[in-house]
């Protein structure tokens, strides 16, 4: 993308990118509810889910959260969940703990717990593991969350675990093998799409961000826009930005439905 398409929108970046800082991102009530809850969670040493599909903010959310942990009294752990063993699963949660991911699978589990209770007893710090993608986690290895979270046979709260992942990791966490697990839960968060209304207010806001003293969206562009994405955030970035393109190099000031409709077939021809 050049300069001549923010110029021609009078812009001073490019709209619509995943490049976004948190104190920029969009806010809805449910978006405020839904980080409300889970911080609550976290603050009472318990774990939690945030269940959503694609492209509906899980991430966002997940970012402004840990924003909101002081790091005086947190330490905050992340891992971005694969179809893994138990083993190489406890792996990736040593690394993201600083414990040498080596040895066999009760040798990291117990390492991992001895990271956890030294972070709480030595430092004073409450440890909170995010893990992500949650919904490709085997049932085994989602029942590891089971013995991760047991202290002091199981009489003392020490780790928050957050689950994120999308709508499949609701149908694991009901499956009768994994009760235990979804009576850990103490709260199992979820996301809507945008309506018409907050579509639109979306759009602006992301322009307003790019440096728009208006917006070039006609009303049915909106509209269009609205019908193609469903008001799933990742697919209105997608198509908002294309339709822009489309006007842009149709030399056209203001982007319209058609538009929308020509983005929409670009890039899902």
């Amino acid at each position: 993308m050049t300069t001549d398409f923010q110029s021609h929108f009078a812009l001073h970046s490019i709209p619509f990118t995943r490049e976004l800082q948190v104190s920029k991102h969009f806010r809805i009530e449910q978006y405020n509810e839904v980080q409300t809850a889970l911080l609550a969670c976290v603050e009472r040493r318990m774990s939690a889910a945030l269940i959503a599909p694609a492209g509906t903010g899980k991430s966002q959310l997940v970012r402004a959260l840990l924003g909101k942990l002081p790091e005086a009294r947190y330490r905050t752990h992340y891992v971005k969940v694969t179809n893994l063993s138990k083993r190489d699963m406890c792996r990736e949660i040593a690394a993201a703990m600083d414990v040498a991911p080596a040895g066999a699978y009760p040798f990291l589990v117990r390492r991992i717990q001895e990271r956890l209770q030294s972070v709480t007893a030595e430092h004073g710090l409450r440890p909170v593991l995010v893990l992500d993608e949650a919904h490709e986690m085997r049932p085994d290895v989602l029942g590891l969350i089971r013995v991760l979270t047991n202290f002091d046979m199981d009489s003392k709260l020490v780790v928050s675990v957050l689950l994120v992942g999308q709508p499949r990791l609701r149908n694991l966490l009901r499956r009768d093998d994994l009760e235990d697990i979804a009576r850990r839960l103490s709260h199992i968060a979820t996301l809507r799409p945008l309506t018409p209304v907050e579509t639109g207010r979306y759009l602006e806001h992301r322009l307003n961000i790019a440096g728009a003293s208006a917006t070039p969206f006609a009303t049915d562009a909106v509209e269009a826009i609205f019908e193609i994405g469903r008001g799933n955030l990742r697919a209105t970035d997608r198509v908002a930005l294309k339709a822009m393109e489309v006007a842009w190099q149709q030399g056209s000031a203001a982007v319209d439905a058609n538009h929308a409709i020509e983005a929409r077939q670009l890039l899902w021809p």
